[in-house]
């Protein structure tokens, strides 16, 4: 009986069958897994990294509740590119075993932690959307900037005590009990319950979108009945139209990234997954790295003052090459004039 086939519990635990768990076989997987980390890992990175920059560089942002929710999922975003290409491409590509099951635990708790409160941050960004629209008139009184870091710490203190469960002894070395045929050392019914966290965060932000549009639809229709009449009230209306969408933009992409993923977590838990699949597995958490990369961009795009600030850091910077551009010339201008005279 092949152990890298069907492993008994007690082999799983051994550090020698972990290579059972690397999937990629031919070079050619390995060369296209890790092009595709390195290329949505450093975009995800440096486009997460800009939208930090814009928020905090800027006082009308980094006072708002809804972009501090926005900066902490850049945070997560960033904190999950690293540790997951990191770990994944010394796991799978370069086949690195030297490190201890407790390392191997600490590595996968981060991305967990990462991954977890990237969705808890978008949850509390629809939250935010939800009362806005909701309950515009109350909106300043119950979304205060102390409430929202409360809300932030809470959140991340929750995404770590859950992702460092593993680490603690929830897992099927220290319980005997089933392992995960996806990870090393995780036991099933943890792989179950973080599972149905996710889903959990992914129900309630559907939701919440989905209140978010029809609130949003029905501001539409108000704002056509009274086109004619104009001030901040229609201009509140506006803004808050825009930035659903957006937000309906973000949970689209959200959902169609993570599917993949937690199909075949949940598959794997039921049943036994074919060599073919785990390798499907490995390749669709590449798209957990999409979503992340491409999560920016949407506010990039979308959001009225990321963009003009985007616009004003560009601006800035085509005057400071222009200007740098310019000094050789106007030294060297200088400089011949001096020896004429």
């Amino acid at each position: 009986m092949d152990i890298c086939k069907i492993p008994e519990n007690a082999s799983k635990c051994s550090g020698s069958t972990m290579e059972c768990f690397m999937v990629l076989s031919t070079q050619a997987q390995k060369i296209s897994i890790a092009t595709l980390c390195c290329l949505f890992g450093t975009l995800c990175v440096f486009e997460n990294s800009l939208v930090l920059y814009l928020i905090f560089s800027s006082p009308g942002t980094r006072k708002k509740p809804s972009y501090i929710f926005i900066s902490s999922l850049a945070l997560a975003d960033i904190l999950a590119s690293v540790i997951f290409v990191c770990s994944f491409l010394n796991f799978h590509v370069f086949n690195g075993t030297g490190f201890s099951k407790e390392m191997f635990l600490l590595q996968l708790g981060g991305v967990n932690t990462s991954f977890s409160a990237s969705l808890s941050s978008l949850l509390l960004t629809a939250l935010d959307r939800y009362i806005s629209i909701s309950r515009p008139s109350e909106y300043k009184l119950l979304m205060t900037r102390k409430r929202a870091w409360i809300a932030l710490g809470v959140l991340w203190a929750t995404c770590a005590t859950v992702a460092s469960l593993p680490l603690l002894g929830w897992n099927c070395c220290t319980l005997d009990s089933s392992c995960s045929e996806l990870f090393p050392f995780v036991d099933d019914n943890y792989l179950s319950g973080w599972v149905c966290l996710i889903l959990l965060l992914l129900g309630c932000i559907v939701y919440a979108y989905a209140h978010v549009l029809w609130r949003a639809r029905q501001h539409v229709a108000y704002m056509e009945q009274h086109q004619a009449q104009g001030g901040k009230q229609n201009t509140r209306m506006r803004m808050d139209v825009r930035l659903a969408k957006t937000l309906v933009m973000v949970l689209a992409v959200l959902v169609l990234c993570w599917s993949p993923v937690l199909v075949l977590m949940i598959y794997s838990v039921f049943s036994r997954l074919s060599d073919r699949l785990r390798k499907v597995f490995a390749f669709c958490s590449t798209l957990c790295l999409l979503n992340s990369m491409v999560n920016p961009i949407i506010y990039a795009l979308r959001s009225k003052e990321l963009n003009s600030s985007l616009r004003r850091v560009f601006s800035h910077f085509r005057r400071q090459l222009k200007v740098s551009e310019e000094s050789p010339e106007a030294e060297s201008t200088h400089r011949s004039s001096v020896v004429e005279t």
